[in-house]
């Protein structure tokens, strides 16, 4: 890659001109795909993630400082993040089995059951809004903290403060 292309994609990202993310695609997303691949093993997992990279990429353009980072080493980062937090993703969702046979939950008397936990959601929507927001993304719509802050436009710390705070609020609903 040539230095006086790259400072013209630089260029055209600090501008958020369009033409920036499709010389992006065409001059780095083989090389991106590569170590995505290397990284999730599974060809849909890092098409998936080449995409959230290319939009985290274009969401962050104006975050890039050439005096940090060469362009390549940015992009690097992007996409080697995002294929962990997919790679994560995917194995917390698909590869956790439940082994039915051996579960205990079949035969628990309902009357060992404590009545007020039984319906969490109802007590996550106690809490203050920009609790419920992330408790609901990380437990019931099972994002990865990371997933969350990027979704939801929230920085990271932030996310796993309010996790935090959240966690302990709802445990105040249930200790009497």
């Amino acid at each position: 890659m040539s230095t006086s292309l790259e400072q013209h994609i630089v260029q055209l990202l600090e501008k958020s001109d369009t033409a920036a993310i499709n010389l992006l695609y065409e001059n780095y997303a083989d090389s991106l795909y590569g170590v995505i691949l290397k990284i999730t093993k599974n060809e849909e997992l890092a098409q998936d993630a080449l995409q959230e990279s290319f939009v985290k990429i274009w969401k962050n353009a104006k975050k890039y400082d050439s005096k940090k980072a060469k362009l390549f080493t940015w992009l690097y980062r992007i996409a080697r993040n995002t294929a962990i937090d997919k790679l994560r993703s995917h194995n917390n969702r698909f590869e956790k089995e439940v082994q039915i046979d051996k579960s205990n939950v079949y035969i628990l008397p309902t009357s060992s059951l404590n009545q007020d936990v039984i319906d969490i959601k109802e007590h996550v929507g106690r809490l203050d809004e920009k609790y419920q927001i992330v408790l609901n993304a990380l437990f019931f719509e099972g994002m990865t903290q990371q997933e969350a802050s990027d979704e939801l436009d929230i920085p990271l710390g932030t996310i796993k403060s309010r996790l935090k705070i959240g966690l302990r609020e709802l445990k105040k609903l249930y200790t009497p």
